[in-house]
């Protein structure tokens, strides 16, 4: 497996818990301390933190200390990867579905039905 496929499994891993992409949601309108990301949650700053380790890692967030707060920051470059893997792979599956598509017509047009 190519390193960068590693990576993408690693965001789409962390994409796939709606906590973690909620968390995301609300860091795309600035930083936050996890004590300010768990206030919406129904769970401790402990489940909180397991869930940002998880974004740490995929490299969706990075962490900063000021004081004795240690800030989350949203970090794009990687889920810009993400979103360009799913574009390329967009493109792919819709010319085949297009293809499909004109033979499904041609089968018609000739009075074979699929």
């Amino acid at each position: 497996m190519v390193v960068a496929e590693d990576e993408l499994s690693l965001v789409f891993a962390a994409l796939a818990d709606p906590t973690r992409r909620a968390i995301l949601e609300r860091l795309a309108d600035g930083d936050a301390t996890v004590q300010q990301l768990a206030e919406p949650f129904a769970m401790s700053q402990q489940a909180v933190s397991k869930h940002l380790k998880v974004l740490e890692r995929a490299r969706l967030i990075s962490r900063s200390r000021s004081a004795q707060a240690r800030p989350c920051t949203l970090d794009g470059e990687h889920l810009d990867a993400a979103v360009s893997w799913i574009e390329r792979h967009r493109q792919v599956w819709a010319d085949r579905h297009d293809r499909l598509e004109a033979h499904i017509e041609r089968l018609r047009s000739t009075g074979r039905t699929p």
